[in-house]
């Protein structure tokens, strides 16, 4: 399986010649998965080489304009291409209103299912599992952590068979990572009868938060982290009043997550030059990145 993690906007705030306003497309197999919403994000899509009818779900982390601003335009473009597959929005509480309030300038012609959520599971089917967080930001954020071609193992069947299990619904249970109870009164895990599990890959991206200890606990072990840092140090206490990060600040939760690559976004246009934010990360996280808009991270599952 393909994965691939684009960054569609790496701006925070304001859009620069360089950045374009938040949006990260995760491609797994031909469906797209967009993190964000910022102005002009379609156009970001089209300009990588993404269409705009394809199978997609949209997670927006809050409901501050820069992270969705973009869901009108988008919706038009959508209808204008006639586009066919259903679009499934998730965000915070709001956001329902926010788009249907925009049906009047931009009513799709295609079916719309949005879904407003919170922490916990949010999503899942064979390929992916969402996760949410709630982070610390002046307007509730969701973080997101997205798992993909995670599996329990391969279901075994001539070990299944040596421990006496019919086959049959006893089986199903086992394979989707339930423990059964036998007549004799014997409990039988899932890690009996299964082979070696796949972690898959883990990518989670914080929206808008300062320094967060959910954040740390659902990046444990990421592939990648892709972690707002709209400040360097010398603004850090302005940093924690408007409930951003500075760069150190996403480094350490990269560290204490021990995560394999971390990526800085949501970048102040401040910062013509963003030395200043890598080489500050870095003193803390060797493995760490500037986002630039439509660079790509490419995973095989």
């Amino acid at each position: 399986m393909s994965v691939k993690v684009v960054i569609l906007g790496s701006a925070g705030g304001i859009p620069t010649p360089e950045r374009n306003l938040p949006s990260i497309l995760i491609s797994v197999d031909g469906e797209i998965i967009l993190l964000d919403c910022g102005e002009g994000t379609q156009r970001q899509m089209m300009i990588a080489g993404y269409s705009l009818c394809k199978k997609m779900k949209i997670f927006i982390t809050h409901l501050h304009g820069d992270h969705i601003l973009g869901i009108p335009g988008m919706l038009q473009s959508m209808s204008l291409l006639n586009r066919v597959h259903p679009l499934e929005i998730y965000g915070p509480k709001g956001i329902k209103e926010f788009i249907y309030k925009n049906f009047d300038i931009c009513k799709p012609s295609f079916d719309i299912i949005v879904n407003e959520i919170s922490e916990g599971e949010i999503f899942s089917n064979k390929k992916i599992k969402v996760i949410g967080a709630l982070a610390d930001h002046s307007e509730e954020n969701i973080a997101y952590s997205i798992t993909i071609g995670a599996s329990l193992g391969k279901f075994l069947p001539e070990k299944a068979r040596e421990l006496g299990i019919p086959e049959g619904p006893l089986w199903g249970l086992l394979k989707s990572g339930h423990s059964i109870k036998l007549e004799n009164g014997r409990i039988v895990k899932p890690e009996e009868v299964l082979g070696e599990p796949k972690p898959g890959i883990k990518i989670v991206y914080s929206g808008d938060t300062k320094y967060c200890e959910k954040i740390v606990e659902i990046s444990k072990e990421a592939d990648l982290l892709i972690h707002e840092a709209t400040f360097a140090s010398d603004l850090s206490d302005r940093a924690h009043e408007e409930k951003h990060s500075t760069a150190e600040d996403a480094a350490k939760i990269a560290k204490l997550a021990n995560v394999k690559k971390l990526v800085l976004t949501h970048i102040s246009s401040r910062y013509k030059d963003t030395k200043i934010l890598e080489e500050e990360a870095r003193k803390i996280f060797e493995n760490v990145e500037i986002a630039e808009d439509f660079k790509t991270y490419d995973f095989k599952v």
